[in-house]
């Protein structure tokens, strides 16, 4: 099977809002984000429901398509680790933006707009931001999944590993 290397997605999990308890009066968080085989983990953060981890995790994306999953899990010291709710990353908006080969925009310039709708996870409006030339971020506060309560903020960007070949491969 040849799959070739598209890029590096930069997931910058910031912080945690409003999480659900699972120990008796607090929590012990930690996100895990899977995409494929690959599955990275941020720290865990002990007796908070609003922790702020600020961890940096890096995916190789070979098939932009495969969906990204995030999950937070309350770490447990004697028994399995309990759920805390899920929720996917769509970075479809996110790859468009990058693919347009804009130029010499102001930084701070958003150049989409995306609304929460059923068919995302986000609880508010997310903005793909230009930064400077080559260089974009969104941010995105994810509303959680199969749990009574709790979103996440989390921040994305796009590293091409080929960006001399960005065009020839969409052609």
């Amino acid at each position: 099977m040849d799959q070739r290397l598209a890029g590096l997605l930069k997931i910058r999990v910031r912080r945690g809002i409003g999480l659900a308890i699972r120990d008796i009066c607090s929590s012990d968080p930690y996100v895990v984000v899977t995409m494929g085989e690959q599955k990275l983990k941020t720290r865990v953060i002990k007796k908070n429901c609003n922790p702020e981890w600020n961890d940096e995790l890096t995916l190789t994306v070979t098939n932009p398509n495969l969906p990204i999953k995030l999950t937070v899990f309350d770490r447990d010291r004697f028994s399995d680790d309990d759920p805390m709710g899920e929720a996917e990353i769509d970075i479809k908006p996110y790859l468009e933006c990058v693919s347009m080969d804009l130029q010499d925009l102001p930084p701070g310039t958003a150049v989409k707009k995306i609304q929460p709708s059923r068919d995302n996870c986000l609880a508010d409006e997310s903005k793909v931001v230009w930064v400077k030339k080559g260089e974009m971020l969104q941010d995105m506060t994810l509303r959680l999944k199969n749990v009574e309560r709790g979103e996440v903020q989390i921040q994305i960007e796009w590293n091409d590993l080929f960006p001399a070949n960005s065009k020839a491969s969409t052609n």
